[in-house]
């Protein structure tokens, strides 16, 4: 609908809902908030706000009618705008302004609420001598209303003071008088200004003369009033403030709100600064209007105070037999990780008092912050959760992927709109305990921008040394997290800052075996998921052999998060015959496994068939665990450039370039030119071209695929390496042995190439793996092409 400022007089017509309003009517160029609790009115007021914002408001002949009719309600009344609701149990407070005078020149509708055709009155305006004299006078007399105590919005007696146009000026006083319905309603009709501004004069005459006359009698009553009989009428008025504003129950600071927030804030048992500070803030909730806007404020945040467990704490149960049974239960292998958790909570039951399972409050304990980092999908949040449940305390769990607002760890400070507080202090406020276990998962996905880096805000968090008085910036108070057990997860460790690493100690999550992987689906997710799908064991019959096919043919990962998922969509094929009550073997054959699934997505060995020139089998640990890398090299003439794609990141492009200057500085040994590279062109490409790829490791397998392409001899197609190579040829020792040993078995790889230096890394190689494969450890690049390549080359020792 279009502005009513912006609109021409004529055919100012309106269609518009009705209010009735039994008193204090409202003037154009004036705001109030009006109370309705009437049903249409309500209607009424929602459908104005939710539409137009236009509401026409019309007193009522006899403002004792609850429920008037269409010969009830005054003709004439005021266009407003509804400028805001706020909804209650009992009523709708609206905030509206008058805009103009107007009639009802239609009916519409009268049910669910009243619906008008409205057409604004033009007004008589006259600028004359007369009209500026009674504008005078009246100023003149509102001012002496003003020195008799009638109390008036300051802002309203400056706009008095500084308008010049009657219209506004007369409707301005006539809203503030103290005039009867009828009275208001006799000047809102009055379209001549200055008659309506000669009737003023009387209205605010006769105010003036009552004004003074109660001032003269409470000056003679209170001459006469004894000191007893003061106190006894202020203590009624007392008692009868307070009663009131009993009343108001939710909707206002109520007597009865107030002791309730106090008797929670002592039970609650915070400290004694924190305490007095939540006082102070209840006296000043105590003392505000109830339609102030801190009120709402404040009771949240005493409400947030009193809710927070300052002295509620699990009592922990630290059975280190029943921590391991619950391990077990929960986790198939993992045995290293187990047995770290075990020694943690054999160290906890240490430092506990006597066998109340509290830890003593000792300022030199320094509990330690774990931090669990591996591929998706081995276990790791579930991992907390058991160490929760031995710990017979509450488990809570913080997803910090993608956070880069540091108020998501500190809280908001109460100054803005929308405050609260931050994730950590939300969580114990969830959790009901001081002491639960807090897992912050995906550290390592932490962001930072404009708004503050959260991963210096966990500083404090993490840090036995300060996290005993963080201060969240909602609370403003200190708040002990010592008792809090932290535990955080990645998937990899580079991307944490280097402070925060500093403060975690690093528990490794490898990949799982075929074999763990089976007895996995076995125990956990096959029962899982029949539960799930409403079947059970006689429904369906997964034998190992098709538990295997699944494993090895469709998945391939780390984790077992495809592989619960490849079992979850056998069983929904199941579910759906069982349920159109269809006969099938409930025994899964390999031939109804491959109708179910399709046909498998991995072949039994990416390698290649036959040994190849110019292409070697690197190895290469990524965030989702141990991954193969194909590395080609092709020879072509050109000027002597050296071409790197494959969405290759810098360290690995210049690996590339360490791994052609070895080659060169060997032309002789190598069988080659001086200056073969002068007339060719060398291109280094790395498949899954979509895919961003770095690190150094590759160095080895680059140098291998550039030699093969240079001398014509293949490389064997079972052979898989990893190291990072120097330029005078040397193989140093790299990271992730476990993960891409386990992606070499996992693809069909007979023997592995490894740095010397890394040797020491197997023995938390399964054994089953270790006795699969061939390791050969070597310490310079002649090795690796002795090894390596179909055909001997000739070779100085290294």
């Amino acid at each position: 609908m279009k502005s009513l400022d912006k609109m021409p007089f004529s055919n100012k017509e309106l269609i518009i809902p009705l209010a009735p309003i039994r008193e204090g009517m409202l003037f154009p160029h004036n705001d109030v908030v009006y109370s309705f609790a009437r049903s249409k009115s309500v209607i009424a007021v929602e459908t104005a706000f939710n539409n137009s914002r236009l509401i026409f408001l019309t007193g009522q002949a006899d403002p004792k009618i609850n429920h008037p009719q269409i010969n009830d309600i005054n003709q004439v009344g005021v266009i407003a705008r509804v400028e805001n609701i706020i909804k209650t149990d009992r009523e709708v407070n609206v905030f509206v302004k008058g805009l103009h005078r107007a009639k009802i020149s239609k009916w519409q509708a009268v049910e669910p609420f009243f619906l008008v055709k409205t057409k604004i009155l033009e007004e008589v305006v006259s600028q004359d001598e007369e009209t500026l004299a009674l504008m005078k006078y009246l100023l003149s007399q509102f001012k002496e209303i003003l020195k008799l105590g009638k109390q008036i919005d300051v802002m309203v007696s400056m706009r008095l003071m500084s308008t010049t146009d009657p219209s506004n000026f007369a409707d301005t006083i006539a809203f503030f008088l103290d005039i009867n319905h009828k009275e208001r309603q006799e000047l809102l009709e009055e379209l001549d200004v200055k008659k309506r501004l000669v009737k003023l004069t009387r209205f605010i005459s006769r105010e003036i003369q009552v004004a003074e006359i109660e001032k003269n009698i409470v000056v003679k009553t209170q001459e006469k009033m004894s000191q007893s009989m003061k106190e006894a009428i202020l203590r009624e008025r007392k008692r009868t403030i307070e009663k009131e504003l009993s009343k108001l129950g939710k909707d206002g600071a109520g007597a009865g709100d107030i002791d309730e927030l106090k008797r929670k804030m002592k039970k609650a048992g915070m400290p004694e600064k924190t305490y007095k500070k939540c006082l102070k803030e209840l006296k000043r909730l105590q003392e505000m209007p109830p339609m102030h806007p801190e009120t709402s404020y404040i009771r949240t945040y005493l409400e947030v105070m009193s809710e927070l467990p300052w002295n509620k704490e699990t009592k922990d149960r630290l059975s280190l037999v029943k921590a391991k049974q619950i391990l077990d239960e929960d986790h198939y292998g993992l045995k290293e990780i187990k047995e770290r958790i075990l020694e943690h909570l054999a160290v906890m039951k240490l430092k506990a008092k006597n066998s109340n399972g509290q830890l003593v409050k000792d300022d030199n304990y320094k509990p330690t912050i774990l931090c669990f980092v591996g591929p998706p999908g081995v276990g790791k949040t579930s991992v907390g959760q058991s160490i929760a449940r031995s710990l017979n305390r509450k488990f809570v769990r913080v997803s910090l992927g993608g956070v880069r607002d540091e108020s998501e760890i500190r809280g908001h400070r109460r100054t803005y709109v929308g405050a609260m507080p931050g994730r950590i202090i939300q969580s114990i406020r969830n959790a009901g305990s001081r002491n639960p276990v807090i897992m912050l998962d995906e550290v390592d996905k932490i962001g930072n921008d404009f708004r503050g880096d959260p991963s210096a805000a966990l500083l404090e968090v993490l840090d036995p040394e300060q996290n005993r008085e963080f201060v969240d910036h909602y609370l403003d108070a200190p708040f002990d997290l010592s008792k809090v057990m932290f535990i955080c997860t990645a998937n990899v460790l580079h991307s944490i800052p280097h402070a925060l690493r500093d403060r975690l100690e690093i528990i490794r999550f490898p990949g799982y075996t075929e074999d763990e992987k089976l007895i996995i689906a076995k125990k956990y997710l096959v029962p899982k998921q029949l539960k799930n799908h409403g079947l059970t064991k006689k429904d369906i019959k997964l034998t190992d052999a098709i538990l295997k096919e699944v494993i090895h043919f469709y998945t391939k990962e780390a984790g077992v998060r495809e592989l619960e998922r490849q079992i979850a969509k056998i069983m929904r094929k199941i579910a759906r015959r069982k349920a159109e009550k269809k006969k099938y073997k409930s025994e899964i054959s390999l031939r109804s496994l491959h109708q179910i699934l399709g046909p498998r997505i991995y072949s039994d060995t990416v390698t290649e068939d036959q040994d190849m020139i110019g292409m070697a089998t690197g190895l290469a640990w990524t965030s989702v665990g141990g991954e193969v890398l194909f590395v080609e090299v092709t020879i072509m003439p050109g000027k002597g450039s050296l071409i790197i794609t494959g969405q290759l990141g810098d360290v690995m492009k210049e690996s590339c370039r360490a791994a052609l200057s070895y080659v060169r500085s060997r032309w002789q040994v190598l069988g080659l030119k001086k200056d073969f590279y002068q007339k060719i062109d060398i291109h280094v490409h790395v498949p899954e071209g979509a895919v961003p790829k770095d690190g150094p490791s590759a160095g080895v397998t680059i140098a291998t695929a550039i030699v093969s392409a240079l001398t014509r001899i293949p490389v064997k197609k079972e052979v898989g390496m990893t190291g990072e190579i120097t330029l005078r040829g040397r193989v140093l020792e790299i990271g992730g042995i476990k993960e891409k040993v386990m992606a070499a078995h996992r693809v069909g790889l007979k023997t592995i190439i490894l740095p010397k230096e890394n040797q020491k890394n197997l023995v938390k190689i399964q054994k089953q793996i270790r006795e699969d494969l061939s390791f050969k450890f070597v310490t310079h690049m002649d090795q690796v092409l002795k090894i390596a390549l179909a055909k001997p080359i000739k070779l100085p020792r290294a």
